[in-house]
């Protein structure tokens, strides 16, 4: 990171790791559920054994001749990273270069008959029909006497916490949590957010489903009381992580609020924002590079300049943000941030081991508590802002 203290760059490589599960374990077991999910021919049955043989026991090869991303993957990495183990690379790269595989290996780029099929739709579509859904979107009206300023900080918790459902929504308990010997929230810079809305507010989205619905909200809820003027929506051009949310998962996110109890109010005033230029959905190609955020193009640079702020949201976007490095917890989140072209602030649930701006003694009680499965488990969250 420029200017920055260099750490480790996280690999795969090391047996018990959590990046060496998710390169030997999770995409495995991500193929086998794609293969369930569609009735796939033998030719692409044929590319997902091939792919799954590749990732686990083979090496990086680049794509094919005919691939029209190809010249751009070789720039981002495939040259250089090519007949190296999967697990002898970056662990963000290798991630990523999986699920563009495995694109391939389905005929998403095609041509043919699969062209175009999210092979994760079942899942996000499944997730978002849930019973569950209904009832977190039910306990919006639990927010209808609430204060404006009370609402909004409700909706950021539950853009923060996604698809938990007994944390979404939820007024934050600032006391309890303060008090508590080991927060679920480790970093609260949420009154540093606040005075930073205005005008255009960017917010690269993480998951589609019921966690792209709190993004959603959130949105609404600040372009209705004019906190902000615009809202910019950043998502994935196509498919990418198994639930990254691309433009039919906001489509689809609208169609779901429109008609859910509790929601439909917000659902209209999104649509009509998007009518009228208030809400812009944005799907640059750098959401799906397998680098950081300090590398990010010059154009989607100066789109995050022209922001009053930009919120990112999840954790694949935080390593991107900080940098996909086994930073010392402590290090000032600023300091790894101050290439960003902007305010910028993090709303993220801890899935990896990255993690910077943690006081010590939080850090302290962290591992005291849980050894350092509190940096993977989902349990633990963070609002992080550099102004």
């Amino acid at each position: 990171m420029p200017d920055t203290p260099t750490a480790p760059v996280i690999l795969g490589d090391e047996p018990g790791s959590f990046p060496r599960s998710v390169l030997a374990e999770r995409h495995p077991a991500i193929i086998q559920q794609v293969r369930d999910a569609f009735p796939y021919d033998p030719e692409r049955h044929r590319a997902l054994d091939t792919l799954l043989k590749n990732c686990t026991e083979g090496t990086i090869e680049p794509l094919p001749a005919d691939a029209s991303d190809r010249a751009q993957w070789a720039a981002w990495g495939t040259d250089q990273h090519a007949g190296h183990s999967w697990y002898d690379v970056p662990w963000l790269w290798s991630e990523s270069y999986f699920y563009r595989q495995l694109l391939e290996a389905v005929g998403y780029f095609g041509p043919g008959v699969w062209q175009g099929i999210d092979p994760f739709r079942p899942f996000k579509r499944a997730e978002l029909d849930a019973p569950e859904t209904d009832e977190e979107l039910a306990a919006l009206d639990a927010l209808a006497d609430k204060s404006p300023d009370e609402r909004a900080r409700a909706l950021l918790h539950g853009s923060l916490w996604g698809n938990r459902a007994d944390l979404g929504f939820r007024l934050s308990a600032a006391g309890a949590e303060q008090q508590a010997a080991v927060p679920a929230l480790v970093a609260d810079d949420s009154e540093r957010l606040w005075p930073l809305l205005s005008g255009t507010l960017c917010l690269v989205a993480d998951n589609a489903g019921r966690e792209l619905i709190p993004d959603l909200l959130l949105i609404a809820h600040l372009l209705a009381e004019r906190r902000i003027e615009r809202a910019v929506l950043h998502i994935k051009p196509h498919p990418y992580y198994v639930s990254d949310a691309t433009a039919a998962d906001v489509i689809d996110a609208l169609h779901r609020l429109t008609r859910a109890p509790g929601a439909a109010t917000y659902g209209r005033r999104l649509w009509s924002a998007m009518a009228d230029g208030r809400l812009t959905v944005r799907a640059h190609a750098f959401s799906c590079a397998p680098l950081p955020y300090a590398d990010m193009s010059a154009d989607l640079r100066a789109e995050f300049a022209a922001a009053t702020l930009t919120i990112v949201k999840g954790d694949l976007n935080y390593r991107r943000l900080v940098g996909d490095r086994l930073w010392p917890p402590t290090t000032p989140f600023a300091d790894v941030t101050a290439y960003f072209p902007g305010p910028v602030a993090a709303l993220r649930t801890l899935k990896s081991d990255v993690i910077t701006g943690l006081d010590v003694r939080t850090e302290a009680a962290l591992v005291a508590a849980e050894g350092q499965r509190w940096r993977t488990g989902g349990t633990h969250a963070l609002i992080q802002v550099r102004p």
